[in-house]
C-alpha cells in the first residue's frame, strides 16, 4: 500500500476537475493506496499542503487538472526523490501529452501512475529559472514564453472561453492592436542573440497553448533546452506565420532559428524596442525580465 497525495484543481476543464478528482481519488483507495488530500482554495495553500505532506513521508504526489497543476506539482518534488502522478484533465494538457500520458481518460491514467508505482518512475529533466544574481527560482517543466507567446498567454488565462488552443487564437487577435517587436539580449551556451523580436521561448518539450508545436524537437530528458528566436515580424507577418506553428512549420521560417543550450539569461534591451511582456512557463506567471533559466537533467521522477 502507497501513501498517495492527491491535489486536485476543482476548476480544471471548465469544471470537470472536481468530478475527476474526485473519481480519482476513489480508483486509488479501491486499488488499496492510502490518500490524502491535499487540495485548497488556492494554489498558494496548496502547494504549502503538499509540501508539508511530502515532508511526513509520501510515496507519490498526484495532481489532477491542467499544465498549471503539473506546474504545481513539480515546484514541490523536483530536486527530491519523490515521484509526481499526472491525472491530465485540464484544457492544454501539454506536458502529458508530451509525456505520453492519457488525456481526459482517468481509468487509463490511474493504470499510468499504478504502473509508475510498480516498475519505478521515468526521471526526467526540469528547469530552474529565476532572477540572475539571486537565490530565488522555480521550476518548470514546458517552456518558458517571453515574446508575444506571453502576452497571448497572459491575456488568454484572463479568458473563459473558447477551450484549448482555440483560446490563445482570441488572445492573439487581441493582442496584436498594440503590438511593436521588443527588444532582446539572449546570452547562451554558444554565445549572444541581440535583436528586436516577436518570440522568444525555452523550450524542455515540444507543445505550448494545448497544442501549437513550440518546438518541435525538444526532448524532456536531453539535458538541453530548444531556444526558439523569432525576429521582428510586422503585425501582417505575425498573423500568417501563427498558423504555422501548430504543425511546427514556424522553424522552416528564415526569421526563425532553434538553438539548444543549457541555460539562458533573457534580458531586455530597450535600445532594440519595447521591454518584453512578462514570462510565463506551464501557462503560469513567472515574473518580469531580466530571468536566468537552467536545466536540470533528471531533476524530476514521473510515474508513467
Amino acid at each position: 500500500m502507497s501513501r498517495i497525495g492527491l491535489v486536485v484543481n476543482p476548476t480544471a476543464g471548465k469544471g470537470r476537475g472536481a468530478r475527476t478528482g474526485t473519481d480519482v481519488h476513489r480508483r486509488l483507495e479501491q486499488r488499496g493506496h492510502l490518500v490524502d488530500d491535499l487540495s485548497g482554495p488556492t494554489l498558494e495553500q496548496a502547494t504549502d499542503r503538499a509540501r508539508t505532506a511530502a515532508l511526513a513521508g509520501l510515496d507519490a504526489l498526484v495532481v489532477v487538472g491542467g499544465d498549471g497543476m503539473v506546474h504545481l506539482g513539480v515546484n514541490v518534488v523536483a530536486g527530491t526523490e519523490l515521484p509526481l502522478g499526472i491525472v491530465a484533465a485540464g484544457t492544454g494538457n501539454d506536458i502529458a501529452r508530451t509525456l505520453a500520458l492519457p488525456r481526459d481518460d482517468v481509468a487509463a491514467a490511474v493504470d499510468a501512475v499504478e504502473a509508475g508505482l510498480r516498475d519505478g518512475p521515468r526521471a526526467v529533466d526540469a528547469v530552474r529559472v529565476g532572477t540572475p544574481g539571486t537565490n530565488a527560482y522555480e521550476w518548470f517543466l514546458g517552456a518558458l514564453s517571453c515574446g508575444i507567446d506571453a502576452a497571448v498567454n497572459a491575456r488568454a488565462n484572463e479568458m473563459t472561453w473558447p477551450r484549448g488552443s482555440a483560446r490563445y487564437v482570441r488572445a492573439l487577435v487581441a493582442e496584436l492592436g498594440s503590438f511593436r517587436p521588443f527588444g532582446y539580449r539572449i546570452t547562451l551556451d554558444d554565445g549572444t542573440w541581440e535583436s528586436a523580436g516577436t518570440l522568444v521561448a525555452a523550450a524542455n518539450v515540444p507543445w505550448i497553448g494545448g497544442g501549437l508545436k513550440i518546438a518541435p524537437d525538444a526532448v524532456v530528458d536531453d539535458g538541453l533546452l530548444d531556444i526558439v528566436l523569432a525576429g521582428p515580424f510586422t503585425k501582417p507577418g505575425v498573423v500568417k506565420i501563427f498558423p504555422s506553428i501548430y504543425p511546427g512549420k514556424h522553424v522552416g521560417h528564415p526569421a526563425v532559428q532553434v538553438r539548444r543550450s543549457r541555460s539562458i539569461l533573457i534580458e531586455p534591451a530597450p535600445e532594440l524596442g519595447p521591454p518584453p511582456p512578462v514570462a510565463f512557463a506551464d501557462g503560469e506567471r513567472i515574473g518580469p525580465l531580466p530571468l536566468l533559466a537552467q536545466v536540470v537533467p533528471g531533476a524530476l521522477r514521473v510515474l508513467c
